[in-house]
């Protein structure tokens, strides 16, 4: 099974950053993008990649423990970057160094590799890319919508849960689906 484990921001948290996110889609180059799926968007805390299935249980042992161990924070869907030309993404503002320290935690446990450039919490909203039918978004395009999003900043909501998620990919946008979870400690 492909995993990650992630903390998922509540529904009106999502709804608020798609009714943000909706007039970037009449945006230059927006046609030329793959846009996520809402029902998709999380905040990554490690990507274990292909994990055979006799191993998720020792998995989900440790990850009940470490989400016992980290409180419950808030957090609110903020702003928004770029990963050069590539990503566009929505950040994340609050207690987000708890969420650095829990998602550190899960790493050490899981013997996750650390992400190139560190721990970027961010859901991702659309990618560039060529594929038969579209060219990448021109140099500025993906610059000019994660300046639109520059003043968006959502409610503020509690994350009190962590979870053990697959990913499945094959055609069409990846799929993803919850394991298992565990509610954060006090």
């Amino acid at each position: 099974m492909r995993l990650f484990v992630a903390v998922n921001p509540p529904a009106p948290a999502k709804q608020e950053l798609v009714d943000a996110v909706e007039p970037l889609h009449r945006l230059p180059g927006a046609d030329r993008l793959r846009w996520t799926e809402p029902a998709g968007w999380h905040l990554t805390l490690a990507f274990l990649g292909e994990v055979p299935a006799d191993e998720v249980p020792a998995l989900e042992h440790a990850l009940a423990r470490i989400a016992g161990a980290h409180p419950k924070h808030r957090l609110r869907l903020s702003g928004g970057g770029t990963f050069g030309e590539r990503a566009l993404w929505a950040g994340v503002e609050g207690e987000v160094r708890v969420l650095r320290e829990l998602a550190a935690a899960v790493r050490g446990a899981l013997g996750a590799e650390d992400e190139e450039r560190g721990f970027h919490p961010h859901l991702t909203l659309a990618r560039s890319g060529t594929t038969r039918s579209r060219t990448p978004a021109g140099p500025g395009e993906l610059r000019a919508m994660a300046d639109a999003l520059r003043g968006f900043r959502g409610r503020e909501w509690r994350a009190g849960r962590i979870q053990l998620m697959r990913s499945e990919t094959g055609f069409g946008a990846a799929r993803y689906t919850a394991v298992e979870g565990w509610p954060l400690g006090t």
